[in-house]
């Protein structure tokens, strides 16, 4: 913790030079991005914290890292005789990091960030928080960046086009769909910085972001052009030949924040700001009317196609013959073989690599044994790898990017004995599983309207997991994905057809244990009757779910049916890409209970 003490000295004399009396340094890109590249991990940098969601804000005397529940755990050991302290997001009497900075600040003070990282929203949040204070903003200045030797390059990875037989829908389809929602919206202008966004647009994937297939990008849409603000380095003779074909002007990545100076003030220009940075905001003509809405995109891209859907359910089953092989893998050999956390991701990874259009994860695994597994988002390292023993459970969540598809599946395995109060744990998450996945709801329904059909039966026992229910998932893009998602958190999306969402509840119980099943579902039309159109949810992962864990008298007969059709549904999917030995072992871990 004396590189963190250090690093922390040499910013607050650098706030000082520059006359800010508090800094912030927040997770993101220039593209608020939730995983972010090397280049972009300035909080991790200053704080010592490896989530992949929290702020650290510096002052004179003080430094607070806040994060959210899915990181606690983790952050506490990470923060261990630091300087910084943790703020719990969302505990009771937490101040949010917003209400700290608007405490803390005096009239007249100064506060800094880097105008590139922040949103638009984060900073106009910031300022109603200031009151009537004067306060003074100063955006100019990556402070990190100068204390940071050593920061690794801005990535340079070459974009590739992704074949409309995997996406299933032309850039030109795509691209007027978009300009008829700007007309409906009188717009002129549209500004999209989110990298899935512009990756989904135009129908092109990148490698800029270790497990996230985007490319670092800006674009600006009007009626007269399309502009695609990159690093030429990245364009291949064939990528650039795609884009004059479909009259798409490359500019300097860079050089939008020169040219929205030059919008035009009669101008109203769309964008979202909770995706575009401050200072890209800040750039556009005083004059200009901003209309603050949702990309059109996100929705769009949310609700998959046809042809995407039959692609994930392909590369779902692709997943599952990985997984099933490492589940039978890991129970014969437990016994036998040394298997670590890590061994075991790598394992895991191994049975993925054999299928060809298998690019990477598409997040870094959590393999977690034992007390490990209470930390949600825990990542072993070579000082916390556990050696795994025949008793209690293993949690792995993992996902793989396929040119077919994205996917995420989390299943918890029995090693070997486990007391009553784990199985009890195991069995009321998978009820809560299985409750989601069987339910039918009529459409207008969002997804907190059904997040207590998951959560229900560990609420009934006292207990509660800090983390939503479930993320829409993107295809072969990120594996976070809105705008929809199933939490009690208020979110007004409602749940459309051709959504993909995943259904993961979980218990975790600090120094004991750690479950979570993980299935993803696709939002599906049932029938229509005179009181409405009604939906149900398909899962389309295929992965028995550990019969050792589960109490059967804990599960209703409603509840066994569904299971058992699940087990019978993974059995004939997988079975075929299996050996005898396999497949027998199979016939065991997907029989009737």
């Amino acid at each position: 913790m004396s590189n963190i003490r250090e690093r922390i000295i040499k910013l607050r004399k650098l706030m000082k030079e520059k006359g800010i009396d508090i800094y912030i340094v927040p997770s993101s890109d220039y593209h608020q991005s939730e995983y972010v590249g090397e280049h972009f991990k300035s909080r991790e940098f200053i704080s010592g914290f490896t989530g992949s969601a929290g702020t650290v804000v510096v002052t004179e005397n003080e430094a607070g890292l806040w994060t959210d529940g899915r990181y606690f755990i983790q952050a506490e050991k990470q923060l261990e005789e630091s300087p910084i302290t943790l703020f719990k997001m969302g505990e009771e009497n937490v101040p949010t990091f917003i209400e700290y900075i608007g405490k803390s600040l005096k009239d007249g003070q100064c506060l800094g960030f880097d105008g590139k990282v922040l949103s638009v929203k984060n900073v106009l949040d910031i300022k109603n928080g200031f009151g009537k204070k004067e306060i003074k903003l100063e955006d100019r200045y990556d402070l990190v960046n100068e204390i940071w030797s050593d920061r690794p390059a801005l990535p340079k990875s070459n974009v590739f086009i992704l074949d409309e037989k995997y996406c299933g829908e032309s850039f030109e389809s795509k691209i007027k769909r978009i300009r008829e929602k700007m007309s409906n919206l009188s717009v002129d202008r549209h500004i999209l910085t989110s990298l899935d966004d512009i990756a989904w647009l135009y129908n092109i994937r990148g490698r800029d972001i270790k497990n996230n297939p985007v490319s670092l990008s800006y674009t600006m849409i009007s009626i007269q052009e399309i502009i695609l603000y990159i690093d030429k380095n990245k364009i291949t003779e064939e990528v650039e030949k795609y884009f004059i074909d479909k009259n798409i002007k490359i500019k300097d990545y860079f050089s939008i924040y020169e040219e929205v100076k030059n919008i035009p003030e009669k101008d109203k220009v769309l964008l979202d700001i909770n995706k575009v940075n401050y200072l890209i905001y800040n750039s556009i003509p005083a004059g200009t009317e901003i209309i603050d809405k949702p990309n059109p995109s996100t929705l769009m891209k949310a609700c998959k196609n046809d042809i995407e859907l039959e692609n994930l359910k392909n590369a779902h089953i692709k997943d599952g013959v990985a997984v099933t092989k490492f589940m039978y893998w890991l129970k014969k050999n437990i016994k036998s073989q040394e298997i670590t956390e890590i061994s075991a991701a790598e394992k895991l990874e191994s049975f993925r690599r054999e299928w060809e259009d298998y690019l990477e994860p598409s997040f870094n695994t959590i393999s977690a044994y034992e007390a490990n597994a209470a930390m949600m988002h825990y990542s072993a390292n070579k000082d916390s790898n556990s050696k795994l023993a025949p008793r209690n459970l293993l949690l792995v969540d993992s996902g793989g990017q396929y040119i077919d598809g994205t996917t995420d599946i989390t299943r918890t395995f029995v090693l070997g004995e486990c007391g009553d109060e784990i199985k009890e744990h195991f069995t009321l998450v998978l009820k809560g599983m299985l409750s989601l996945s069987k339910i039918k709801f009529l459409y207008g329904v969002t997804g907190t309207n059904l997040d207590i059909l998951a959560r229900q039966p560990v609420w009934s026992r006292g207990i509660d997991y800090k983390c939503g229910t479930g993320h829409g998932v993107g295809f072969l893009l990120n594996v976070h994905e809105g705008p929809h998602s199933i939490r009690w958190q208020y979110n007004p999306q409602v749940l459309e057809a051709g959504m993909t969402v995943t259904n993961e509840p979980g218990v975790y119980i600090q120094g004991s244990h750690g479950i979570r099943l993980e299935n993803e579902l696709i939002v599906r039309n049932a029938e229509k009757t005179n009181f409405g159109q009604f939906m149900v949810f398909e899962t389309m992962t295929y992965a028995p779910l550990d019969l050792d864990g589960v109490v059967s008298e804990l599960l209703n007969e409603e509840e066994k049916e569904f299971l058992n059709d699940y087990h019978q549904m993974v059995f004939e999917k997988i079975s075929p890409f299996l050996n005898e030995e396999e497949k027998n072992w199979l016939k065991t871990y997907t029989k009737k209970i």
